[in-house]
């Protein structure tokens, strides 16, 4: 059976000066300050090192294997002077069997890099291509009779369940290497009780009235356990949690799950924070899940690169339909082919049992700087290929640049499309979007059709009575939103609609709002701390949570003698206070406005049965000049 050892621990880190430093892992040499596009922005190539004891293990009948869950960019690995394997892609899990360089006190050096070259994604991007071993490293030891863990870093065996009217079969392939005289699969139920059986490697199992995976209201998840036997032992043994569904997209109606429409709203995800980079802990990870349901989203865009397994596990158990990519991004590399085929197969392969996960991005912003159009066509007819050929249970998607027309042809070779469209933040007219969407789908009534990101910059500390476009002020961000949010509820046609972004998130490229190296267009700041207004608003149009929210509370300070007062609920009926004074009370949709006159400091608060929130206003005779982005700050447009 498996044993494994965690190598966090007990680390050497050499960095780019030549100074040794103690580390434990996670790590990242670019830790995301906000200051200098991430504390002394470096790409290069750091050295991790540490010793080991040689585990505990029958050389006769079992296998060491060295693990890593994700190495930024490309990495060397040497056990003992020796090059055990190479890797490149930073978000992925590779392994190598060690057993043959093994010696009772082992030294393993790994040469991390993420230099800037033209063979591996990402190359050019918004975000900060952090350095470092980010994810978790162990030694795993296996008998020689096991699971394949040789291709592609998968588990070894695929878990494919399909919905027949009430009923449910499951198809579970397994690749055992070595000698085996049984495999048998075991399916439990979520309780943990016995629900069916198989045997074989490629056993089909039918299952009566299965309960179905039924997204964030229902996420019900059933295991297979698969083991391999020789001679009447358990020679290996895995897992996996999986659920029952159904889905497609039709064009003129939208997202169906399970027979019914189901249009998918919510957000995409970095996986970064202040000062840690992209080595986060599973707290954080639970974290930025527990803020993305609290907001009431159905869905992830999982952008841009494969994220870790436990975020993967946390939305299949909390249902959220998951849109999983490859970096694959922003300019297409003709020396780069090779490594989108493996980080495809590697996402493929890794992420095929997960429930939650329904298309596969092939590419994001392809055509912003590509040159060989033909090549990067090619490319991608390639990949929509491959990975309708690894798995013909999902469709493919892809998200297209503002900038590419509704005619490129790089938008017509996936199943589905969203597009990144900025329409009233990098340039003007909200209304924009709606004679963008409006021609597409008449144009192309029979593409499916999404936004895979649109958004605002939005700084909590930035604030404006009259919010201008440009101005990164929350006041604008949140009126931006509205726009959307009521434009998205009229369109349940679209397959899909993800903001950009959940969180802040660092972009090294990037000098806006008053803070360098980072991106604020997401709905809460970058160390989860702060709710910006535009969170409050869709909450307001996608949970079924009760709040009522005061907006601009962070505004305080205001010259005008009466001030509009805007309030965020899901409830019908608000009512608002001054001084404990009422001031009026309302009835609609979400959005609830009041005019309150003020002469001084002014206590507030909006009442909704017996939820309520406070604010606290002041009537001053200059204007903070705290508020506004000064003029050593850039609002330029966009990092490219």
């Amino acid at each position: 059976m498996r044993k494994v050892l965690n190598l966090n621990q007990g680390w050497k880190f050499t960095y780019k000066d030549g100074k040794t430093t103690d580390v434990n892992i996670p790590h990242t040499w670019n830790y995301a300050d906000g200051q200098d596009g991430g504390n002394d922005y470096y790409r290069g190539v750091c050295t991790y090192e540490r010793s080991f004891e040689k585990p505990d293990f029958s050389a006769e009948d079992e296998l060491v294997y060295l693990q890593f869950h994700g190495v930024n960019s490309s990495c060397r690995v040497f056990v003992n002077e020796q090059e055990v394997l190479r890797h490149d892609g930073g978000y992925s899990t590779f392994r190598r069997d060690i057993t043959g360089f093994l010696k009772d006190k082992n030294r393993l050096v790994v040469e991390t890099d993420n230099r800037v070259n033209d063979t591996v994604y990402p190359q050019k991007a918004d975000f900060t291509f952090y350095g470092g071993i980010y994810r978790d490293a162990e030694l795993m030891t296996v008998n020689k009779n096991h699971f394949d863990l040789d291709y592609y870093g998968g588990p070894g065996f695929q878990v494919t369940p399909q919905v027949q009217g009430k009923d449910g079969s499951v198809k579970v392939i397994s690749y055992p290497k070595g000698e085996y005289d049984k495999i048998s699969v075991t399916i439990f139920d979520a309780d943990g009780l016995q629900a069916a059986q198989g045997e074989g490697s490629s056993a089909e199992i039918l299952m009566k009235n299965v309960h179905l995976w039924d997204g964030v209201k229902d996420p019900y998840l059933y295991r297979a356990v698969v083991r391999m036997e020789k001679n009447g032992e358990t020679t290996d043994e895995v897992s996996c949690r999986f659920g029952f569904r159904s889905f497609y997209t039709d064009p003129q109606k939208g997202f169906f799950l399970n027979g019914r429409l189901y249009p998918l709203r919510g957000v995409s995800r970095h996986q970064d924070r202040r000062g840690l980079g992209n080595a986060i802990t599973k707290e954080m990870h639970e974290e930025d899940m527990e803020l993305i349901c609290e907001m009431g989203c159905n869905t992830v865009r999982l952008a841009h690169y494969q994220h870790d397994q436990y975020f993967y596990d946390l939305c299949d158990e909390k249902g959220m339909v998951v849109w999983a990519e490859i970096p694959y991004i922003s300019e297409h590399m003709p020396n780069g082919r090779e490594n989108t085929v493996s980080q495809m197969k590697e996402l493929i392969t890794q992420n095929y049992n997960h429930a939650c996960i329904v298309c596969w991005g092939v590419s994001n912003e392809i055509t912003i700087s590509t040159k060989d159009k033909a090549d990067m066509l090619d490319n991608h007819r390639m990949l929509n290929n491959l990975c309708h050929e690894m798995d013909p249970t999902r469709f493919t998607t892809l998200a297209c640049y503002a900038m590419c027309g509704p005619f490129n042809k790089s938008a017509h070779i996936t199943d589905v499309v969203s597009w990144n469209l900025y329409l009233g933040w990098y340039v003007p007219g909200l209304f924009l979007n709606d004679l963008w969407v409006g021609f597409f789908h008449k144009v192309y009534p029979k593409r499916a059709l999404g936004y895979s990101e649109y958004g605002a910059e939005g700084m909590p500390n930035l604030h404006s009575s009259k919010p201008r476009r440009g101005d990164h002020t929350e006041e604008y961000q949140a009126l931006y939103h509205e726009y959307l949010a009521q434009f998205i509820e009229k369109r349940p046609w679209m397959w899909a609609t993800h903001v950009w972004n959940m969180f802040d998130f660092a972009a090294d490229a990037r000098n806006q709002g008053g803070e360098p190296g980072m991106n604020h267009k997401g709905l809460v700041t970058f160390d989860r701390k702060t709710k910006k207004d535009s969170f409050y608003l869709y909450k307001a149009y996608w949970s079924d949570r009760p709040f009522v929210h005061i907006c601009s509370k962070r505004f305080k300070d205001r010259t005008e003698s009466e001030i509009t007062v805007k309030v965020y609920s899901n409830q019908s009926k608000v009512t608002l206070l001054c001084d404990g004074k009422e001031v009026a009370e309302k009835t609609g949709n979400r959005i609830f406005t009041f005019q309150v006159p003020i002469n001084g400091k002014h206590k507030l608060e909006a009442r909704s049965g017996n939820l309520s929130d406070q604010a606290e206003f002041c009537k001053v005779s200059q204007p903070n000049p705290s508020y506004k982005l000064t003029a050593k700050s850039s609002n330029s447009a966009n990092w490219v």
